[in-house]
């Protein structure tokens, strides 16, 4: 959906889902502060930071979903500009995610 139009983004309906996801994120983020200042086993915090990797990288594919579900067909339906817009978007982040 366009930013402009009051329904929001496409990710609206999920967003506490996303929120959720977000926080048990950010409490894995402390806990491998946590484990650097212990000093434990590198391994055992690799292991933590792949767990963390994956977390986000699903909710980045999610967020992409909702975007080219929502915000790039409803572009491509009203046949503007706005819809090559879209499509540069998504392939902006596909691009960032394909490298991280």
């Amino acid at each position: 959906m366009s930013e402009s139009t009051s329904s929001g983004h496409g990710y609206i309906h999920r967003k506490e889902e996303y929120l959720t996801r977000l926080r048990r994120i950010e409490g894995q983020a402390r806990g491998l502060q946590r484990m650097v200042e212990a000093e434990e086993y590198c391994i055992d915090i690799l292991t933590q930071v792949s767990a963390m990797t994956k977390a986000l990288q699903a909710v980045s594919l999610g967020l992409l979903d909702e975007h080219l579900s929502h915000c790039v067909v409803d572009a491509a339906r009203a046949g503007d500009a706005e819809a090559r817009v879209k499509i540069d978007e998504a392939v902006a982040a596909i691009t960032r995610l394909v490298r991280s």
